[in-house]
C-alpha cells in the first residue's frame, strides 16, 4: 500500500525493557483513532522459529491461525489489537538468510556475489513491507529485537537506515532505554541513553522519539538533558514508568501524548478520538476486583513464568470479566507426588494441568488430575493437560493401570494418546506439528457449548500425539464425554466428566485467542466455577 506507515521500535542499554508492550500500545492507541494497524517483530536469532527453542531460553512459543510459531509478543499484539497476527508477524534471522540462500540455489541473483548488503538488508525490507503491500495496513508497527549495538542487530538497523532515506517522511524510529536511578547520589542517570542513541546515530540512524524506562518520574531537566544529547525535540521525550499491569501502559502513553506525536510527525490525521472506553471498562474492573480466587498452575516450566505467558494473561482477561483477582498459584510438576499433594493441592480453588512435552513430571501432572478429579475441584487441562485427565481417568476409573501416551510409554499395552497417523514418518521437529487453527463441532448441552454459546468453533493447535479413538467405547462406557470433534479427521477435541462440577480437557491452545476485549469462554467460566468452590 503506497500510503502505509512504517514505525520501528528499537531498544537500548538493557533488553527485557519492554518493547513488546510499548510496540502494542502505540499500536492500540493509533487503533483506537481510527487506522487500520498491525505489528511485527524481527528477532535477530538464527533460528527459523521459536517452535524447537526450550521454554527456558524464550518463554512460550506462540502460535498463529495460520499456524507460525512465533514469539510470545506476538500474544501481545493480538491481546491488545484484538486482531489475529502471521507467518509475516515474526520474522527471525534464521528466516531471512534461509529465504536469501534458497534465492541463490535456484539462481535468482544470476551468478553475483550475495552479500548481507544489499541482499539480506533488501530481504529485511521486503519482509517488512509485505504487510503495508499486502494486506493493505495504514501503520506497520517493526519492533526489533534485542538492544542497539547487539552485533546480531546491525543488518536490521542497516535495513531501517536505508528505509528511512528510500521513503521519505512515512518512516518513523522510536527509541526505547532505560534512565536508570541511582539510590546512593538521589538522581537519574542520562547517560546509558545518550550512549545508546549514540550507537544508533554511528549506524546511521536518528530516533524520531525517546521512551524513557525509569522507575522514578523524569523531570523537566531531564528531558531537556535528554533532549539536547540526543537530537530530539523536548516534546518527544516520553515517560515510560513502572505500572502494576501492563495494560496500563496504553493510557499512560496516551497521557503522554505519545499517540498525538506520532500522527503528527507522520503527517497524517486521525479518523477519530481515541476510543479508549472499552480498554478503560477493563481497567476498572481489574483493579477493583470484589472477590478472589486460587488456581492451581501445574507445569514443569514454572520457574519461568512466560513460559505460561498466554494462560496467566488469560486468567487477567477472565478475571475482569467476573470482577475477581485471579491469584495463580506455580506448581511444579517435577515435585509434585503423594506425600506433599495435600499440602500444595489442597487450598486452591481450581486446577490448570498446563501444555508442554516429553515425560519430566508428568507423574505430577496425573497427579494433580486425580486430586482436581476426586475432590470435585474446577479442573481445565490444556493440551498435555487434557492427555493427562485421560491417561489418570484410563488407570483409575477404567482400569488399565498401565495406560499411558506413546510419548512418554512405548511398551504400553493401553496407549490410550497415540502418536498421529501423519505425524510418524516425520523426523524433523522444526514446525512439523499439527499447527494452527482447526474446526470443532462441539456436542449440545456440554460444559464447552455452554461457554462457547455456539456448536461450532476453530481453535490453534500445536502437538503431536491425539486421543487414540480405539478406545472411544471405553470411556464413554465410564462415564466421561467425548464434548467437541474435528470433522475432517475425527479428532477428540474435548472431553469432559459431567459428574463432576466443571472438569474440561482441551487438546487446542485457548489460551491463544483470548484478548482484552474477549476473554476465552473457557476460561471465563473455569473462573466462574472456581468462584463457586
Amino acid at each position: 500500500m503506497a500510503n502505509t506507515r512504517y514505525i520501528f521500535v528499537t531498544g537500548g542499554v538493557t533488553s527485557s525493557l519492554g518493547k513488546g508492550i510499548i510496540s502494542a500500545s502505540i499500536a492500540k492507541l493509533l487503533q483506537a483513532s481510527g487506522f487500520k494497524v498491525t505489528i511485527q517483530k524481527l528477532d535477530p536469532y538464527l533460528n527459523v522459529d521459536p517452535g524447537t527453542l526450550n521454554p527456558y531460553e524464550h518463554g512460550e512459543c506462540y502460535v498463529t491461525n495460520d499456524g507460525a510459531e512465533t514469539d510470545l509478543d506476538l500474544g501481545h499484539y493480538e491481546r491488545f489489537l484484538n486482531i489475529p497476527t502471521s507467518q509475516a508477524n515474526n520474522i527471525t534471522t534464521g528466516r531471512i538468510y534461509q529465504n536469501v540462500i534458497n534465492k541463490e540455489r535456484r539462481g535468482d541473483f544470476l551468478g553475483k556475489t550475495v552479500q548481507v548488503i544489499p541482499h539480506i538488508t533488501d530481504e529485511i525490507k521486503r519482509c517488512i513491507k509485505l504487510l503495508g503491500t499486502k494486506h493493505k495496513f495504514d501503520i506497520v508497527i517493526t519492533e526489533i529485537g534485542g538492544t542497539v549495538g547487539d552485533i546480531e542487530s546491525l543488518p536490521y538497523i542497516e535495513a531501517v537506515r536505508q528505509l528511512k532515506w528510500e521513503m521519505p517522511g512515512k518512516v518513523l524510529v522510536i527509541h526505547l532505554t532505560l534512565v536508570p536511578y541511582l539510590s546512593a547520589t538521589g538522581e537519574l542517570k542520562t547517560k546509558p541513553t545518550q550512549h545508546s542513541v549514540k550507537m544508533l546515530l554511528e549506524a546511521g540512524v536518528q530516533p524520531d522519539i525517546l521512551v524513557l524506562r525509569a522507575e522514578k518520574r523524569i523531570t523537566t531537566d531531564v528531558r531537556k538533558k535528554v533532549a539536547l544529547f540526543c537530537n530530539v525535540d523536548i516534546d518527544s521525550v516520553i515517560e515510560s514508568r513502572d505500572v502494576s499491569t501492563i495494560y496500563e501502559v496504553p493510557i499512560l502513553m496516551h497521557e503522554e501524548k505519545l499517540d498525538e506525536i506520532v500522527i503528527k510527525k507522520l503527517k497524517i490525521i486521525s479518523k477519530q478520538k481515541p476510543q479508549l472506553a472499552v480498554w478503560q471498562n477493563f481497567l476498572k474492573r481489574l483493579k477493583n476486583p470484589k472477590k478472589q480466587v486460587t488456581i492451581g498452575l501445574v507445569g514443569k516450566y514454572v520457574e519461568l513464568a512466560d513460559a505460561y505467558k498466554s494462560i496467566i494473561e488469560s486468567f487477567i482477561h477472565a478475571g475482569s470479566v467476573n470482577e475477581c483477582k485471579v491469584n495463580i498459584n506455580l506448581i511444579h510438576s517435577e515435585t509434585l507426588d503423594n506425600n506433599n499433594m495435600l499440602e500444595k493441592l489442597s487450598k486452591l480453588n481450581g486446577i490448570l494441568v498446563a501444555p508442554g512435552f516429553g515425560h519430566r513430571g508428568i507423574d505430577g501432572k496425573i497427579i494433580a488430575v486425580k486430586y482436581a478429579r476426586e475432590n470435585n475441584i474446577p479442573f481445565l487441562g490444556i493440551c498435555l493437560g487434557m492427555q493427562c485427565a485421560v491417561i489418570e481417568f484410563a488407570r483409575n476409573v477404567i482400569g488399565f493401570t498401565d495406560a499411558h501416551s506413546t510419548e512418554m510409554s512405548r511398551t504400553t499395552t493401553h496407549p490410550v494418546i497415540d502418536l498421529m497417523e501423519e505425524q510418524k514418518e516425520i523426523t524433523e521437529k522444526g514446525a512439523t506439528m499439527r499447527l494452527g487453527a482447526y474446526q470443532c463441532n462441539l456436542v449440545k448441552g456440554t460444559v464447552a457449548q455452554k461457554a462457547y454459546q455456539k456448536t461450532t468453533i476453530q481453535e490453534r493447535h500445536r502437538h503431536r500425539y491425539e486421543f487414540n479413538n480405539g478406545y472411544l467405547a471405553d470411556f464413554q462406557k465410564h462415564g466421561m464425554t467425548i464434548a467437541g470433534i474435528n470433522p475432517d479427521m475425527n479428532l477428540v477435541e474435548i472431553i469432559e466428566i459431567p459428574s463432576h462440577k466443571w472438569f474440561v480437557g482441551v487438546q487446542f491452545h485457548p489460551e491463544y485467542r483470548s484478548t482484552v476485549e474477549n476473554p476465552h469462554p473457557l476460561f471465563v467460566e473455569f473462573v466462574k466455577a472456581a468462584l463457586k468452590k
